[in-house]
């Protein structure tokens, strides 16, 4: 499995492997995973995800926000060799010598208030990150309900979460339904279904996904019941 190692300057602080499957937070509160005692760090700063055989970093609206080499992100798909910078400290990520890696795709009494970082660098990051940040929105994929709910469902996040936890971007109760049964990435080339757990299997068009796939314009999905239909919104 991959390890976030962190580092302060050229000082290594800990070592954190991620676990298949499972989820790591990072922030200042001792409730994270990688608890960073630094006011520039958010209480919950940031998360890494393990979806699948790739790891997503999300930032969970930090005041001093996530970077990734430099450049400013919301979320990210991490690759060998990236370094995290989360106010002053560095988390490098790295798969283990021979792991399998996927393709590329494309002050005390006062830790609950966070502190603004006003330094050359973190001015400097921004400054370079500022014409990324300010590219045009692109068009999103939709989910509409035909069957099992109403209304439509816009995959605005780079990774929606569906199964019966509560903490799923799309909540879908049955007994068989997995915790998260299923993810759609939202890639650079478009929206991929993956399965990820549960005995209830997504279908797309009446086939039954076991691993992933991606989703074109008018796909019709299953989740039991739950039925709904894939397209894109300008």
């Amino acid at each position: 499995m991959p390890t976030l190692t962190l580092k302060f300057k050229d000082n290594k602080l800990g070592e954190y492997p991620i676990e298949p499957g499972k989820s790591l937070t990072i922030g200042r509160k001792e409730s994270n995973d990688v608890s960073i005692e630094n006011l520039a760090v958010s209480g919950h700063h940031a998360k890494v995800d393990a979806v699948g055989e790739e790891y997503l970093l999300t930032d969970l609206k930090s005041k001093n926000g996530s970077f990734v080499n430099k450049e400013l992100v919301t979320t990210h798909w991490l690759k060998h060799g990236d370094k995290i910078i989360i106010g002053k400290h560095c988390l490098v990520f790295e798969y283990n010598e021979g792991e399998k890696r996927p393709p590329a795709a494309a002050a005390a009494g006062n830790m609950d208030q966070t502190m603004v970082m006003d330094t050359d660098k973190y001015k400097d990051m921004l400054s370079k990150a500022a014409p990324a940040a300010k590219k045009a929105a692109v068009a999103t994929g939709v989910l509409s309900y035909l069957a099992g709910g109403e209304g439509e469902i816009e995959l605005t996040k780079k990774l929606t979460k569906i199964g019966k936890a509560s903490a799923c971007d799309i909540v879908i109760g049955g007994l068989m339904m997995g915790k998260t049964a299923a993810t759609i990435s939202k890639r650079p080339n478009g929206y991929s279904l993956a399965f990820v757990e549960g005995m209830t299997k997504p279908k797309v068009n009446g086939e039954t996904v076991k691993d992933s796939v991606m989703l074109k314009e008018f796909d019709n999905i299953e989740f039991g019941a739950v039925k709904m239909q894939f397209f894109i919104k300008s």
